[in-house]
């Protein structure tokens, strides 16, 4: 008698493809349980054991970058998967956790500098928890696994930036971020819900094929369910007008965790929205396309006019400018997406925004880790306090001044020039003239306050020059960050060459 075998429900299991993501996750377990019986004077081992896990994490990595590899696949078709470590997720992977580990560097000087203020394990529990779930999430090819990645990501920010207890500051700007990122993702659910009604899949291959077959009668439906997954996504990325809790989140937040979320972050939102807009809904290109474009426009000018109006001699105006330098860049971050469905090579485009992505994290963290080198003497870190930085600490002045160029896209930081280079021709093969008119228009407004912030670092210091220590952490997150910043310069062909391969 014979009978039809039952199809297997039993999948493999790619662990090297997994293991970045989950290697992170493991050694934040370990740092979790191991904070339990650690005595509290040998509680800085578990800052150098999350360190040590994340420059491992990122070099497992290096065996991936020869293909593309899959898992958690349908066992109907190998082809529909809900993790795939391609080119694009390896580029924006090695941006996630070579980010989190230079934030790590920076967080074990504030650790040790808080004297006890900031309780470590849970510190690092948390940072880990969140690069593991921002790893996750650009190898996310199903909507659950890109809400889960999401909210994994985001949950331990909260608590971080919330963790120095009894400062207001820190209070309010936790309930802040909190606020606006449930909005978010309140939002994106509904919208995927939609999509899922619609489409009966999760997979974005799959929705990219039915999606633009749905019945009539259900048509209204999946355009909502397209508009509210966007509008979910644009809160993560601090598009406008969903930008407002950016400059004081990063005030209240310790210093490494601002630099964290300047630069993961918003890896985290831009390769979630790469994926749902690129991947998912192709075939509404019609209307995410120039909702991008116009985001875009605006997020720049507020960013750039934002940082314009920082006062020098205000409390935290360094941060303040930091913040919403960030959220300027986060508008030139969008063009590319928005060339991509005017484009008939949009991997081209978001490989733009890729190799634009990877200039800015190199020299963003580089500029936090000077403001948290001068926040240590300076803790109210205003831009007054950089005056003649030169005097008390010549290199890292240097460093400042480069990093700053680097953003403003001036000699000597080539990098920052090819890098808006790439973004504006981007706008201009995909017929956006005017969102590339828009785009010179915010550099040129970018030039005034980075150069003045440049300009102060050499001018005559007011009093003695007191030196100090630099802490040996805090130099490997300087000496990383310039050693990337300088040969990215003297080779941009490199970072433009690597994000061209950023295909999905």
């Amino acid at each position: 008698m014979s009978s039809s075998a039952a199809p297997s429900v039993v999948q493999s299991v790619d662990w090297l493809a997994i293991a970045p993501p989950t290697l992170t996750a493991v050694v934040g377990l370990v740092v979790l349980v191991a904070d339990l019986f650690v005595a509290e004077h040998r509680k800085p081992l578990l800052g150098r054991l999350s360190v040590a896990g994340l420059a491992a994490s990122t070099a497992l990595l290096l065996p991936l970058r020869d293909g593309d590899r899959s898992t958690f696949c349908l066992t109907g078709d190998t082809r529909v998967c809900s993790y795939t470590a391609d080119h694009f997720t390896l580029v924006i992977q090695f941006l996630v956790l070579g980010g989190a580990l230079l934030a790590a560097l920076l967080s074990v000087t504030a650790l040790k500098d808080a004297r006890g203020r900031l309780p470590e394990g849970e510190f690092w529990f948390l940072l880990l928890s969140s690069a593991a779930g921002a790893a996750l999430l650009p190898a996310s090819r199903d909507l659950a696994t890109l809400v889960v990645a999401l909210e994994v990501a985001s949950l331990p920010a909260f608590a971080l930036v919330g963790i120095r207890h009894g400062d207001r500051r820190s209070s309010e700007a936790a309930l802040k971020f909190f606020l606006s990122s449930v909005t978010a993702t309140a939002v994106s659910l509904l919208g995927i819900s939609f999509v899922y009604a619609t489409t009966g899949t999760m997979h974005l291959t799959q929705v990219a094929e039915r999606i633009q077959d749905v019945d009539g009668q259900l048509h209204t439906l999946a355009q909502a369910g397209v508009v509210l997954t966007l509008i979910g996504f644009a809160f993560k990325t601090a598009a406008v007008p969903f930008h407002f809790w950016v400059p004081d989140t990063y005030v209240g937040a310790p210093l490494p965790i601002a630099a964290y979320l300047s630069v993961v972050g918003k890896a985290v939102g831009f390769s979630g929205l790469i994926l749902v807009t690129v991947v998912a809904f192709p075939s509404y290109a019609d209307v995410w396309g120039p909702s991008l474009a116009v985001l875009a426009a605006l997020t720049m000018t507020a960013g750039n006019v934002g940082a314009l109006r920082q006062q020098a001699t205000r409390a935290y105006s360094a941060v303040r400018l930091l913040a919403w330098s960030s959220v300027g860049q986060a508008g030139y971050l969008l063009v590319p997406i928005a060339a991509a469905a005017y484009s008939d090579d949009p991997e081209h485009s978001i490989g733009s925004t890729v190799a634009y992505a990877l200039m800015y994290a190199a020299v963003n963290l580089g500029a936090f880790a000077v403001a948290a080198l001068v926040g240590r003497t300076r803790p109210q870190n205003r831009v007054a306090d950089y005056r003649g930085l030169h005097a008390k600490n010549p290199l890292a002045a240097l460093l400042l001044a480069f990093f700053l160029l680097c953003l403003a896209g001036l000699p000597p930081g080539i990098i920052g020039l090819f890098a808006k280079v790439t973004v504006f021709s981007a706008a201009v093969d995909a017929g956006l003239g005017w969102l590339a008119v828009v785009m010179a228009v915010n550099v040129v407004i970018a030039l005034y306050y980075y150069l003045q912030w440049t300009a102060l670092l050499f001018r005559a210091p007011e009093g003695e020059p007191v030196r100090h220590r630099v802490p040996a952490p805090l130099t490997a997150a300087l000496a990383l960050t310039a050693v990337l910043g300088v040969a990215l310069s003297g080779a941009p062909q490199l970072v433009l060459r690597f994000a061209d391969t950023a295909l999905f």
